[in-house]
């Protein structure tokens, strides 16, 4: 398959791929980008690998999600497509790192948090923006209390507001934090993953993984019917998307007291 916004390429005698965002500087992912990243996390799932990369071009790992592609009428494949490729990053065999420098926004950052462990540059800053637009981030909000803890995952949601990458180290959501992220990467897989079974990684990544892949398979449901059933039914949550996309202040609507069930 030729690839059109990202790159795959394995090195190391095949025995680590390298899965690249490739159309900065924003690397948004839209359902095109989403279906090559499911085509290329598909393609690793069948090779013997000791770690897969996640990484980007430019300076910036990710704005985030297409917000065009979250109107009505859009957002539910949209999900449907993003969600699909977080799962399958949950059942790839072998250990799988997220290379980030600059943004790392929206569901960029969801695609980080699928990943085993992130890598970041000291320009990194991550952040769930999408409040902002009147909605939420289903994945995040799954995986994000699982990787930080509920009460900085509850900042991040309601807030919007971001965390430096030495922040997110604090948390230990960043493994390690570098100002030389390729040599980082390069490092770390020739001190520890290059020397390791890759069959036994695959057993380990499995046991490791264990809470995210029950959070995306039992809590992303619930989530996602939050969203496109209720969330998505309220005018502010259009408006929101609408006002970002034409460039101006958001008119919120009277709010409504809104009780489950």
């Amino acid at each position: 398959m030729t690839f059109e916004k990202i790159r795959l390429e394995f090195s190391h005698q095949e025995r680590v791929a390298r899965i690249t965002l490739a159309s900065p500087k924003g690397n948004i992912l839209d359902r095109l980008m989403i279906a090559e990243l499911n085509e290329a996390v598909s393609q690793c799932s069948r090779r013997p690998l000791n770690a897969i990369v996640f990484g980007a071009d430019g300076p910036h790992f990710s704005f985030g999600a297409s917000v065009q592609e979250h109107l009505p009428g859009q957002i539910a494949g949209t999900l449907r497509a993003l969600h699909d490729l977080l799962t399958r990053i949950c059942d790839v065999p072998g250990p799988v790192i997220a290379a980030v420098r600059g943004q790392c926004l929206g569901g960029g950052f969801e695609l980080a948090l699928a990943c085993d462990l992130i890598v970041a540059d000291k320009t990194a800053q991550f952040a769930l923006p999408e409040i902002k637009l009147a909605v939420f981030a289903p994945a995040a909000s799954a995986l994000l209390p699982l990787r930080v803890g509920q009460a900085l995952a509850a900042r991040l949601q309601l807030t919007g507001a971001g965390i430096t990458a030495d922040e997110a180290a604090r948390t230990g959501l960043v493994a390690r934090v570098t100002d030389d992220l390729e040599g980082e990467i390069e490092r770390w897989l020739e001190s520890d993953f290059l020397l390791r079974s890759a069959s036994s990684l695959q057993f380990a990544c499995r046991a490791a993984r264990l809470g995210l892949c029950r959070a995306l398979t039992e809590d992303l449901a619930q989530l996602e019917r939050l969203y496109l059933s209720e969330l998505m039914t309220t005018p502010d949550a259009e408006e929101g998307i609408r006002a970002f996309l034409e460039k101006r202040v958001p008119q919120w609507g009277k709010a409504a007291v809104v009780t489950e069930g």
